[in-house]
């Protein structure tokens, strides 16, 4: 019998002492890897400081950067029974949900949910320092009491009402000139040129000619903000790779805001050599100053910087287009897809404007019920902003429910899964105009049934100027079109969650003239 080799024995008895003395710290390891992960409302919860309450999913919650994320988050609240809140961890990110009135209102009406949390995109794109992001403060309040009586004030709406009313003919008779060179329209299209063109007339005092120079440029950077707001930016919760840049929003961000400064810049540029050549001008016209005159006649008082100036200015441009695009053209898919609704609403607007005696004008909407109900509806139905858009940031604890919500938490409503609930709405997934010519409901952000502004500080503060907007188009194109289906295509309902709750395939539709 050989006896063993020392060397050999001593380096097995390292290994086996090794593992010997590494094995509870592995076990322990695992133990609390595991406990982390499947803590209710997952890892970012889980390492946070307080009693944790919350029900929710463990893990890292990858739907939100799902194209349906409203409806998923809708799903799980519905699963855990989490309605009223809703916890989950989105790298470490902390968030919370409310599908219900009842919390929804205390979120968004607390002054501890005063600020939003500021993607790097965001940032990037300047809107740090425009109404959207601003920090709850001073500054903020300031753009908030400026934009309010200078922009969206119901005279200065009632002042661009003509303007309107001459988009809305344009797109009218762009509608027409595809149907005679396609055979069919695609909406999306149309309302887009018509919104732009309406926000920069109240904001630059200036209409584009699309496709064509300026009109071309300024379409390209509506185009790719919308993209790069709302991709999903795993930077924004895993800090780690925020050096890293692996999505290139970024690189594309900084690349899209140096064109974004010269064009606004530009255009400030323009307003200030008209205004050296005519100083002297009445209180008249001031009144029909665009916005950038109105910054430059307060710039001496405000202070507000020309950066300051052009991120405000942007994002006027960027916030103010797409809300109309997108409910327009869920509403006239709408219109395709109930004939009965469509039928009944040209009816009204015949009686009020004498049928093809004359136009519809901005003074006729307060005479159409009935068209007002099927927006409401459609705004319950599809919401554009499901998750009520850009999400509110605790600034410090606070209490929600019988929940505690630690500072730096992220709060979201779901508006979506509350505009379909059975328990607020009676057949909450039948697109029925009629249930607002029964009982009267408050948009603006007193009832949190149906708030697709937002309601609190945050409350979006162009709702009045979009609704007098898509109210008026949609009257202009009932009343000079009956809207049809497309003989090669049929309407798709399917949604698609970016910046805003978009149709994943742009309606495209006929349109026979009515007269």
């Amino acid at each position: 019998m050989t006896s063993s080799d020392p060397y050999v024995d001593s380096v097995v008895f390292q290994l086996l002492f090794s593992r010997a003395a590494l094995s509870p710290a592995i076990a322990a390891a695992v133990i609390f890897t595991a406990a982390i992960w499947l803590f209710p409302g997952g890892i970012a919860w889980a390492l946070s400081r307080g009693r944790r309450s919350i029900p929710g999913p463990s893990g890292v919650f990858l739907g939100m950067s799902s194209s349906l994320a409203h409806r998923v988050l809708a799903g799980l609240a519905r699963s855990l029974d989490a309605f009223q809140l809703m916890a989950f961890s989105v790298g470490m990110t902390r968030f919370i949900v409310s599908s219900h009135p009842e919390t929804a209102k205390e979120i968004l009406s607390n002054s501890a949910f005063a600020d939003r949390p500021i993607k790097e995109s965001a940032y990037e794109l300047l809107f740090h320092r425009a109404m959207g992001f601003a920090p709850f403060g001073e500054y903020w309040r300031n753009l908030r009491r400026i934009s309010a009586t200078y922009l969206f004030s119901p005279r200065r709406i009632s002042s661009f009402g003509v303007h309107r009313v001459v988009i809305g003919e344009s797109m009218v008779d762009e509608v027409k000139h595809q149907m005679e060179r396609d055979g069919a329209v695609e909406l999306k299209k149309v309302l887009h040129f018509g919104s732009l063109n309406n926000i920069m007339m109240s904001v630059f005092g200036k209409r584009f000619d699309f496709g064509k120079g300026d009109g071309t440029e300024l379409e390209g950077l509506v185009k790719e903000g919308y993209q790069l707001l709302g991709m999903f930016n795993w930077s924004d919760h895993l800090p780690l790779l925020g050096l890293l840049d692996f999505q290139g929003i970024r690189r594309r961000c900084r690349k899209l805001v140096s064109r974004v400064n010269v064009f606004v810049g530009q255009i400030i540029e323009e307003h200030r050599i008209k205004r050296q050549a005519s100083r002297s001008r009445e209180a008249d016209e001031r009144e029909a100053a665009d916005f950038v005159d109105v910054l430059l006649d307060l710039q001496e008082d405000e202070k507000l910087s020309d950066s300051d100036m052009i991120a405000v200015l942007w994002e006027m441009i960027f916030r103010g287009t797409d809300t109309v695009v997108i409910l327009l053209e869920w509403t006239m898919a709408r219109m395709v897809l109930h004939p009965e609704i469509q039928a009944k609403a040209q009816a009204e607007i015949d009686a009020v404007t004498g049928s093809s005696s004359r136009a519809v004008s901005t003074s006729d909407i307060q005479n159409l019920p009935y068209l007002q109900a099927i927006v409401k509806e459609t705004l319950r139905m599809h919401p554009p902003g499901p998750l009520l858009s850009w999400a509110r940031l605790a600034i410090h604890d606070v209490q929600v429910g019988k929940h505690f919500i630690p500072a730096g938490t992220t709060a979201m409503v779901n508006m979506w899964s509350i505009t379909h609930d059975g328990r607020f709405w009676s057949e909450p997934n039948v697109f029925n105009p009629e249930r607002f010519m029964a009982e009267e409901v408050n948009i603006t952000g007193c009832d949190l049934r149906l708030a697709p502004f937002g309601a609190g500080r945050r409350v979006c503060p162009g709702k009045s100027m979009a609704l007098a907007t898509v109210h008026l188009w949609l009257a202009q194109l009932l009343h000079n079109f009956k809207w049809l289906p497309n003989s090669s295509s049929a309407v798709d309902l399917s949604e698609c969650l970016n910046m805003s709750l978009e149709m994943k395939n742009p309606l495209v539709c006929a349109a026979v003239p009515r007269f």
